[in-house]
């Protein structure tokens, strides 16, 4: 992925923001909380939203800055007013809110007000249900975070919702991020925020709709106690009217990715009689800040421990290759990942992570590194944005991290590891983290480099069969099954996830009528370098259909594309698989005395313009045996929207081939 393509087409946004602003003012409304139209009770939605749940009517966000007595600086709040109309049952969830706090160290969120009802017309009367406190509880999710949840009394199709509270918050890194577009329409959506000039904040946003950006200096005087501050505030203010729906794709990193939306990371602060501070500026600013901090740096300082285990294992290893995988493999195979994504660890140093011989990502491959780094292996932290946290947009933001990694550099290459799942390699990090690029770390220079984290092997799946077909129209013989990289991994977590081989076995089945199964094996499974392959005797019954003396089988069996993942007459966002891929299926069969072939799929193949993805499907007979084979590869893992229709047209051409059937005539 080209980080710099990536940084000009988000110019090239925000120019274009400005560029729509100028053009076609749009004028800031103002709503007032239980004021409600009745007009507003027949909303409907039109044209590709037609299908919509719910329309939102309107979402305000406000955030500004006090003075507080408490922390005796500034706080910020954000204040959001929202309405919806409820327009079938699918749209329900919408009156149910949920709202996180947070607190560490005596500073906190805190919830100053919350407002909401449900509007109802009955009998031409507007009847309103106000949300009562029974309707209001609290759910501790550990130490630091809180989730408050509110739901409305009262919702019927047709209701109108509203919501309306107010959050005060002590911390000022990042302020909340705010999303423009739903997966239901929005007809109107504003954030307005008013930042002191002591702060200065780095904003990104993303998606495909324009916000008609407006930029105000103001003064205002700030009050604490009997003392003022008179100050310039910046006023932003962004508009968006009439969004259409988020819809989901298929094969993408995330929505989030792909949503209209504003976020805020300071990076800079200058207080009245104090100097210029630099926060998160640069990437060296960043990369001291985590070798400061107590779960990163300072954690990966704590070398007593590592000593003595590295010692321990390798036992006089001198090999380098030799020395990672014995490290690598005793990490991964000795805590057991929480299932939490981190760039920060829950503890204080390697030992107690190994002594718990639990933790998440961070608490993992932070042991790791320190284990290797006290080996000798030129080794680095490596921050990244996992695919559902969506991309990191590029430029110095430490936010935007959400996990981190290991990579260990050989000359020019790096390796890269990631020991929160048994079943990793070296070089096979986990699905979410395939994002494309991540910041290497350095942290004896405090310096950062973004490195590549594109897988470029091919993940193959193979099938094939070896089949007679009988007088009855029944199908037996041999499958065999096999798995590398990627199509491996997931299939050793899924026979490992599963309670016994019974209960895998019935999960394999499951989808695919009329199989039974005997004499089940499986190869490799604790040899992860190696393919993971599977074999088993197979009955298949009521998958060969007769009409008179014409027999008709569907070749590709359970495992035909029924249907093109591709449906969109355009698609704005890439096509992101994750990894390339390639499925080879083989099919032979033997077919009875008396069976004569009338019609077989003739042998057909395309490809790419940019032979980046192929289908080849080839027939053949030989006496009385049938040999088929079909092969789909993607050689890269990213396609841009541009090669959309090249991939929509390939699948189309692929469910409709591999749909074709075998004919034989009875003799």
């Amino acid at each position: 992925m080209n980080k710099l393509k990536l940084l000009l087409s988000g110019i090239f946004f925000l120019a274009s923001l400005c560029s729509y602003a100028q053009n076609k003012p749009v004028i800031q409304k103002n709503f007032k909380y239980g004021k409600i139209d009745p007009a507003e009770f027949g909303t409907k939605v039109t044209g590709i939203d037609s299908a919509a749940a719910a329309v939102a009517l309107f979402d305000v966000g406000k955030g500004w800055f006090e003075l507080s007595p408490k922390t005796n600086g500034f706080v910020y709040v954000f204040e959001r007013h929202t309405r919806y109309k409820i327009i079938n049952k699918n749209g329900y969830d919408l009156a149910n809110l949920e709202i996180q706090f947070y607190r560490k160290n005596g500073y906190e969120t805190s919830l100053d007000y919350m407002e909401a009802a449900t509007y109802n017309m009955e009998n031409g009367k507007m009847v309103v249900s106000k949300i009562n406190k029974e309707a209001k509880f609290s759910e501790k999710q550990d130490k630091n975070f809180t989730m408050k949840k509110f739901t409305l009394p009262n919702v019927k199709e047709g209701a109108i919702i509203e919501y309306k509270y107010r959050i005060k918050s002590d911390f000022t890194f990042t302020l909340s991020p705010w999303y423009f577009q739903k997966e239901i329409p929005v007809l109107y959506s504003c954030l307005q925020i008013r930042i002191p000039e002591y702060y200065t904040y780095k904003t990104t946003g993303g998606g495909f709709v324009h916000l008609n950006p407006s930029y105000e200096a103001q003064n205002q005087t700030f009050t604490l106690g009997g003392d003022q501050l008179s100050a310039t505030v910046n006023q932003t203010t962004y508009i968006a009217e009439n969004v259409p729906a988020l819809k989901t794709e298929r094969f993408i990193t995330t929505l989030k990715d792909y949503v209209s939306k504003v976020e805020f990371e300071l990076s800079a602060t200058r207080f009245p009689g104090a100097m210029y501070e630099e926060h998160t500026s640069t990437w060296p600013k960043i990369v001291k800040v985590l070798k400061g901090d107590e779960n990163f740096g300072k954690f990966t300082d704590k070398r007593s421990y590592n000593k003595t285990l590295v010692q321990q294992l390798i036992k006089g290893e001198t090999n380098p290759d030799s020395i990672v995988k014995i490290l690598f493999k005793h990490v991964k195979s000795n805590i057991k990942w929480d299932d939490e994504c981190s760039k920060y660890a829950n503890v204080s140093n390697p030992k107690a992570v190994f002594e718990k011989k639990s933790g998440n990502s961070a608490d993992i491959n932070l042991s790791l590194y320190c284990l290797l780094n006290e080996a000798n292996i030129k080794v680095f932290p490596v921050l990244l944005s996992t695919r559902s946290n969506g991309m990191h947009p590029g430029f110095p933001m430490l936010t935007q991290f959400d996990n981190v990694i290991v990579a260990v550099q050989t000359g020019d290459k790096y390796q890269l590891l990631d020991a929160t799942d048994k079943n990793h390699t070296p070089g096979l990090i986990s699905y979410d983290n395939l994002n494309h690029e991540g910041l290497k770390v350095d942290l004896a220079s405090e310096t950062g480099e973004w490195i590549s984290l594109e897988e470029d092997k091919l993940s193959r799946k193979n099938i094939t069969y070896s089949l007679v077909l009988d007088a009855e129209n029944k199908l037996s013989g041999k499958l065999f099954l096999s798995f590398t990289n990627y199509e491996g991994l997931g299939r050793r977590d899924n026979y490992q996830a599963a309670a016994n081989q019974e209960e895998y076995l019935k999960k394999y089945k499951e989808d695919k009528p009329g199989l039974s199964v005997k004499n089940y094996q499986v190869t490799n499974l604790d040899l992860v370098e190696e393919p993971l392959a599977e074999s088993m005797d197979v009955l298949i019954e009521d998958n060969v259909e007769e009409a008179g003396n014409l027999v008709y089988l569907s070749p590709l069996l359970f495992d035909r594309t029924k249907e093109n993942p591709f449906k969109l007459e355009e698609r704005k966002f890439p096509v992101d698989f994750g990894y390339p891929t390639e499925e080879n299926y083989r099919i032979s069969i033997e077919f009875p005395t008396g069976y004569q072939l009338d019609k077989m799929p003739k042998n057909e193949r395309i490809v790419l313009p940019d032979e980046t993805a192929s289908f080849t499907f080839i027939t053949a007979t030989e006496e009385n045996k049938l040999l088929l084979s079909s092969k789909i590869t993607l050689k890269k893992a990213f396609y841009t929207p541009e090669e959309y229709q090249d991939l929509k047209e390939l699948f189309k051409n692929i469910v409709r081939k591999q749909a074709e059937q075998i004919v034989f005539k009875k003799i």
